[in-house]
Formats: structure tokens, sequence, C-alpha cells
């Protein structure tokens, strides 16, 4: 969830990818600007949530390319920024 907007980061399409090897889950994403100051509250939140559901080891990489836009957004969080 993004703390700012209270939309989930997946709606928000900042989640590029996720690999998962037995107990262990890399979650490869983006933020909507580089220097989004919630950077590391929103990776705590993914890493607890993860924890949660028993995964021993849990990597979030954050990655610049491709670029995120509002295209990567899904329908329903287009619709709860008032978009749609």
């Amino acid at each position: 969830m993004d703390p700012e907007l209270g939309i989930s980061i997946v709606d928000l399409g900042l989640i590029y990818e996720v690999k998962v090897v037995q107990n262990e889950i890399k979650v490869i994403m983006t933020l909507t600007t580089p220097g989004c100051p919630l950077a590391p509250v929103i990776e705590d939140t993914i890493k607890k949530a993860l924890a949660k559901l028993g995964a021993k080891k849990i990597e979030v990489e954050l990655v610049w390319e491709p670029v995120w836009t509002v295209d990567r957004m899904s329908e329903e969080g287009k619709l709860k920024l008032g978009m749609r």
C-alpha cells in the first residue's frame, strides 16, 4: 500500500516482477519518482508482509528502467485516483 495515496502498490504499477525460489522472494519494483521520501517505508512494509507469509529471505530491488508512468496503473488504481 502506498502510504501517501492509500492505493496498493500493485494497482499503482510499481511492481515489475516477483521471483520466488523456495522460501526466498525477490521483488523488483520502482517508485513514481527516484526522490520518493517514503521508499524505506514501502520497502519495510513489503518485507513485513512477505515475512508473514513465511519467506525466510526477502530482497526488494528498486529499478528505474522502465520508467514508471501512469500507463502502468491498473484500471482500479486509476479509478481510485479519479483518473477515469
